[in-house]
């Protein structure tokens, strides 16, 4: 991969993850870069997904939904991981 390459998944890593983060409803308290990279696991698993059944000149709008989507439960997922995590660790103190 080159160093193109790379700038281009954190950007687009960027986007769906900001925009999964906006469709999940409330306040997410994780930092941006576990925002970023679930961003990108979300567009290279769409990709995946849907990119192989469709074949598409420009942008591919289902492609692009199922991005979201699969960013969306990512960051809800992982917001609740950690916030059970901090919840946990307040109640000892």
């Amino acid at each position: 991969m080159t160093i193109g390459g790379i700038i281009g998944a954190i950007i687009i890593g960027l986007i769906i993850g900001a925009l999964g983060r906006l469709v999940v409803p409330g306040k997410q308290d994780i930092p941006i870069w576990l925002t970023i990279l679930v961003g990108i696991v979300a567009a290279l698993l769409g990709s995946a997904i849907v990119g192989s059944l469709r074949d598409t000149n420009g942008v591919d709008w289902i492609e692009l939904v199922v991005q979201v989507a699969l960013a969306a439960v990512g960051v809800a997922l992982v917001a609740g991981m950690r916030g059970r995590r901090h919840t946990s660790a307040d109640r000892r103190i």
